[in-house]
């Protein structure tokens, strides 16, 4: 049997064969009773956040250790992961009496390290991002004699995962469509191979998300590619480049794929919470999020459809971004920004327009002698239909109007921001949204490499129980230092954008004379 590229069948004995369940657990497949009412097909969900770790990865590395001949099991194994890779790693280790090393950058959350180590794993923590760490584990690797479990690109690790569709047709025969989101593609291609083996009908669709759909760019170039940047919500998805051997079994495999976005996917978590009162990690919603999405652009209805909770490890502050996004990712809520005369009785006159419909938000300033500028939300009872009837009859009242809903600035910081445009005097400001690593000393080194040259004139930070924070920061920069400030930005390493000609800070936040 080939070892770099097993053919279908031979994924199918790896799969029966798999000796996962010496540690993992048969999840359930539990029915959404209030999902599959509204949208008129039995939606059902595989429970993978049961699994000792709370996520199907303890499949995949076990399957992998379990296989390894009796020497290298005696040597240890060393993963790089600062997500569930790395617990399943140190449970199957402590399971098989491997010595399992972990290797995690120095930015992980301490819940996660602790749960290496509670597990049985020595966490070892190495650098400030996740391929630092990966170098680190390559190198323990080859200088200690090492196997390297890779998270994702393996026969092994694909067939481990491959035995929750082995569970799905011994609990339910009449699926027609699973759903399955993909970061690297292992549990996707797992899933994939081994339905269409035995029952070749279902349809099996990959959900990823919008910020790194590695799979997507794959699938329309024919080939894996690599990503410039993902985002980093779903970070159980967060890969820049889909695997190779995964890529090549998605391909044969899979029927199609679907993105969706940070706020559908936080709808889907708070589906999934309605129904269960379980609470979904990102990553772990995503497949709910694309099966809604799918559902609704394909019209299907009396279908028999499943969702993998694939996994519930998240930071407990993620969830206070959910609940503010929720509504809009199931267009519930409409964002706009309304400029209506500065004088009395017009918001009244505004509200008026607005009839009964309740309003979520409502955030002004007074900056202007002749106009205001105000940040409203609406909640909707029909959608993009409702939003675009509102807007409508809000310009037919003389107001100018601009919808907000998709504006991301605006999302993550105008909206706790509305305070008033900055006076005349700030001249030559420039805005940029930048990632931030969530370490000590993230702040003072972006201060020292920037802010000691140029004038900082706005900032704002918002944790949202990621290992990133999302910053908002204006500088004063004359065109002349431009270049010279872009390569302080450039030898920072942060992910940044400039946000100068975003319309939302123009209409909320900028110098008056700018």
């Amino acid at each position: 049997m080939s070892e770099l590229k097993p053919t279908g069948a031979e994924y199918l004995r790896k799969i029966l064969l798999s000796p996962v369940y010496d540690v993992a657990v048969v999840t359930p497949l539990q029915k959404l009773e209030k999902l599959s009412e509204r949208f008129d097909n039995t939606i059902l969900l595989k429970r993978e956040d049961l699994q000792p770790v709370h996520s199907f990865k303890l499949r995949g590395a076990y399957n992998k250790i379990a296989q390894l001949p009796k020497e290298a099991q005696q040597k240890g194994i060393v993963a790089a992961s600062a997500g569930n890779h790395a617990q399943g790693c140190a449970l199957s280790g402590k399971k098989l009496g491997v010595k399992a090393t972990i290797v995690m950058p120095k930015s992980t959350p301490d819940i996660k390290v602790d749960a290496v180590k509670r597990f049985g794993g020595n966490a070892v923590l190495f650098g400030s991002s996740f391929d630092e760490a990966y170098a680190e584990a390559k190198r323990l690797s080859k200088e200690e004699g090492l196997t390297l479990v890779p998270p994702y690109d393996d026969p092994d690790v694909i067939a481990g995962q491959g035995t929750i569709s082995r569970e799905l047709l011994n609990q339910d025969t009449r699926i027609t469509h699973v759903f399955v989101q993909v970061g690297g593609g292992g549990l996707a291609a797992g899933v994939a191979v081994y339905l269409k083996q035995v029952l070749p009908s279902v349809k099996v669709i990959g959900v990823e998300a919008e910020g790194s759909a590695c799979l997507k760019a794959a699938w329309e170039t024919g080939s894996p590619v690599t990503l410039d940047r993902v985002s980093l919500f779903a970070d159980g998805v967060a890969v820049k480049r889909i695997g190779d051997e995964t890529f090549r079994v998605l391909k044969q495999n899979l029927d199609d794929v679907i993105t969706c976005s940070n706020d559908e996917i936080c709808a889907a978590i708070k589906d999934i919470f309605d129904d269960t009162r379980a609470i979904a990690e990102p990553a772990g919603a995503l497949s709910l999020a694309g099966m809604k999405k799918y559902i609704s652009e394909h019209d299907i209805h009396n279908a028999r459809m499943v969702a993998i909770l694939s996994g519930a490890n998240l930071n407990f502050h993620t969830l206070r971004f959910v609940s503010e996004r929720c509504e809009v990712g199931e267009k519930r809520e409409g964002i706009l920004a309304v400029t209506i005369p500065e004088k009395k009785g017009e918001f009244l006159k505004f509200c008026k327009v607005l009839g009964n419909r309740m309003v979520t938000e409502f955030n002004y300033r007074y900056s202007d002698t002749e106009k205001a500028e105000i940040f409203v939300s609406v909640q909707l009872h029909d959608g993009t239909q409702e939003l675009n009837r509102i807007i409508g009859e809000l310009k037919s009242s003389g107001y100018d109007v601009f919808n907000m809903t998709d504006n991301i600035v605006a999302k993550n910081h105008i909206r706790y921001m509305i305070g008033g445009h900055a006076p005349a005097s700030v001249k030559n400001e420039r805005l940029y949204s930048f990632e931030f690593p969530e370490r000590q000393g993230a702040l003072l080194d972006f201060l020292n490499k920037v802010g000691t040259t140029f004038n900082v004139s706005m900032f704002h930070y918002r944790n949202h129980g990621a290992e990133y924070g999302r910053v908002l920061c204006a500088m004063q920069v004359e065109e002349s230092q431009l270049d010279l400030f872009q390569k302080h930005l450039k030898e920072l390493g942060y992910l940044w954008f400039d946000e100068t000609d975003n319309p939302c800070y123009r209409m909320f936040l900028a110098p008056n004379a700018q």
